[in-house]
């Protein structure tokens, strides 16, 4: 759900964000860039920079193993606990910067493991040793991997030690109730904290995606469901929550909002209006109305929708904006989620469903005709809310609670939102 409702509410700051980091990042990954882009479902680059941050772990979030893994990583940071961490200055370390505040930042990647003890030494210069203990703990929490201690990655570098020892012992007892019950053959997990998704298939992850999940105050809510079925190219209704938040203002400044937009306005007996009917200096005038918006490239949900049952009123969906997957904190809806490489997404799920092999999917992608499909085999959909865990490779994972759930009264990601990655 587009928590601006259309592309003109848009923070473009975003997209700036993503191309800044991106251009700090090493040849390499720059080929790989290039490589994604040119085999990705979308021209834009940036499902290409997402793509290579997605941690492609094939041991599900939601297992036994994870457990396991996070049990043993709470036995590490109980000890890094005792000694607490280093903290490093305020200030921006990349290749060439030296200093005290270098040296502070090796010890602090020695600390984690993200720099060995012998690379770490005493030195002032951040080197390639540095740069890629750098990438490596971005990884870690969810970051673009540009191996530049920006802002957000200082932010990160400084939270507690005892505070990263408490995020897991509190997700440790979350994560012991999912796996509890054991998973069915087939289902998606959709971590909200993390923005990533992943489609899993006896045991195994199938599927990793990027995802835009609801702001702070519009947050993504935990749930349990059943996909039964897949829209192509739908029409969008606008929530009441988007018309009297971003709607309504907007028709108040650019009358022509609606029709740019090809946002049709229908009464209460589904009669179409002209926008003039609407007293827009009345709110519950407004909410009289039914919002539509036409199928089509612009459409504020892409090319398809997820249906996603539930009494929230919420549902996953493709995206206009894709330059929000290459974002550090993907924190920008109203409550749905959008899905990167949505493409692969639809087609794992209509995998089982007689007729819908990969091509006819794609056929009912590039079609443009309004289309429903019953998913066969309703595939089983969590939300969950993961802060940290353990993987069984041995690396910690970390990210931002976002909405304060963890009870740790950590100032959220979302407090950084407004800053570049190089400010």
């Amino acid at each position: 759900m587009n928590p601006a409702a259309f592309p003109h509410l848009l923070n473009r700051r975003s997209a700036l964000r993503a191309l800044a980091s991106t251009a700090l990042a090493s040849q390499a990954a720059a080929t790989a860039w290039a490589q994604a882009a040119s085999q990705a479902e979308w021209s834009q680059s940036y499902d290409g920079v997402a793509n290579l941050r997605v941690t492609r772990n094939t041991v599900p979030l939601l297992s036994e193993q994870t457990v396991h893994a996070t049990e043993q990583a709470i036995e590490k940071y109980r000890t890094l606990a005792a000694t607490g961490y280093v903290q490093v200055p305020a200030g921006q370390y990349r290749v060439g910067s030296r200093g005290p505040g270098v040296t502070a930042l090796r010890r602090r990647l020695a600390q984690d493991g993200d720099l060995t003890a012998e690379a770490a030494g005493e030195s002032d210069v951040f080197d390639s040793f540095v740069e890629a203990g750098v990438r490596r703990f971005q990884q870690r929490h969810g970051l673009n991997p540009v191996g530049v201690a920006n802002n957000l990655t200082l932010h990160a570098l400084n939270v507690p030690a005892e505070t990263r020892l408490r995020q897991l012992e509190v997700n440790l007892v979350r994560l012991r109730t999912l796996a509890s019950g054991g998973q069915p053959q087939r289902y998606i997990a959709t971590n909200i904290p993390a923005a990533q998704i992943e489609t899993v298939e006896n045991g195994v992850v199938q599927t990793h995606h990027q995802a835009v999940v609801g702001k702070p105050d519009r947050q993504s809510p935990i749930l349990t469901t059943r996909i039964p079925e897949i829209n192509f190219h739908p029409y969008w209704t606008t929530p009441a929550s988007i018309i009297r938040k971003d709607l309504i203002p907007k028709m108040r400044t650019e009358p022509n909002y609606l029709t740019e937009n090809r946002i049709r306005i229908f009464n209460g007996q589904g009669q179409e209006v002209p926008a003039t009917a609407v007293n827009w200096n009345s709110p519950d005038d407004a909410l009289k109305y039914r919002f539509r918006q036409d199928p089509g490239d612009f459409n504020s949900m892409g090319t398809v929708r997820i249906n996603v049952p539930s009494p929230h009123g919420v549902y996953m969906h493709d995206t206009n904006s894709k330059g929000l997957f290459g974002d550090d904190a993907r924190f920008h809806s109203s409550g749905c989620i959008r899905v990167q490489n949505v493409r692969d997404y639809v087609a794992w799920i209509l995998k089982n469903t007689p007729g819908m092999t990969r091509e006819k999917v794609e056929e009912l992608f590039r079609g443009g005709q309004r289309v429903d499909v019953k998913v066969a085999d309703p595939v089983q959909l969590y939300w969950v809310y993961i802060t940290a865990w353990g993987a069984p490779d041995g690396v910690t994972q970390f990210r931002e609670d976002i909405y304060n759930k963890d009870g740790l009264g950590k100032v959220p990601m979302a407090a950084l939102q407004g800053v570049t990655a190089n400010d």
